[in-house]
Formats: structure tokens, C-alpha cells, sequence
């Protein structure tokens, strides 16, 4: 079974990082499209950041300029460095990627299992 492994998340203090990382196994054929999203109580889940197969990323208005995705391919492993967090970046995070398995695979889309970032103000 293929999984997407977060680590990474606690409690911090307003205006504090975290460093989020996120692991395939690393015998699988190459990562494509990655991407990072959360969900807050009572909210849906939404995209804040995502990284093409050659590192080009984009992020949500609400992170931008606070947070940096970034991957290394070789290790099969995306990060989500999150600086000046606020009160209202505390959620449940995941990772979310197209994994191919091997070189007869086209790709299918894998979650992690969510980690907690909680902001203390």
C-alpha cells in the first residue's frame, strides 16, 4: 500500500515555524504534481501550496510570501517550510500527490494521513 507520510507538525507561537515534510516511498518511479493543503475545524479543505515535477510552486494568497514548498526528487520527499505562522494557519495539513509507481504506471493521486499545526496566539 502506498503512503504519503507526514512529519513535522506541533505547537508553536504566533509569528514562530514549523517545517512540514512529506515522504513517498522512495521505490516508486518519480513524483509529479505535489501539493500541500489543510483543513480547519468547520472548514473545507483547501490548497495553499504546489510544486511541479521540475519545482515550479504556487500558493494561496493566504500563505504566499510566508510559506516555501520545495522537493527533492531524489529522496522523494516534499517540504513545506512555514514561517511568521498565525493563529489562523493552525489545521490539520496533508499531502497530496501524483505518484507514479513504475514505468508502466501514469500516475494516480495519494493522500497522506494529516498532521496537526496548532498556533498559539
Amino acid at each position: 500500500q502506498v503512503e504519503l507520510v507526514e512529519s513535522g507538525g506541533g505547537m508553536v507561537q504566533a509569528g514562530g515555524s514549523l517545517r512540514l515534510s512529506c515522504a513517498a516511498p522512495e521505490n516508486i518511479f518519480s513524483m509529479n504534481t505535489m501539493a500541500w493543503y489543510r483543513q480547519s475545524p468547520g472548514k473545507q479543505r483547501e490548497l495553499i501550496a504546489s510544486s511541479t515535477s521540475d519545482g515550479r510552486t504556487s500558493y494561496a494568497d493566504s500563505v504566499k510570501g510566508r510559506f516555501t514548498m520545495s522537493r527533492n526528487n531524489a529522496k522523494r520527499t516534499v517540504y513545506l517550510q512555514m514561517n511568521s505562522l498565525l493563529f489562523e494557519d493552525t489545521a490539520v495539513y496533508y499531502c497530496n500527490g501524483n505518484l507514479v509507481l513504475n514505468k508502466y504506471d501514469w500516475g494516480r493521486e495519494y493522500w497522506g494521513q494529516g498532521i496537526q499545526v496548532t498556533v498559539s496566539s
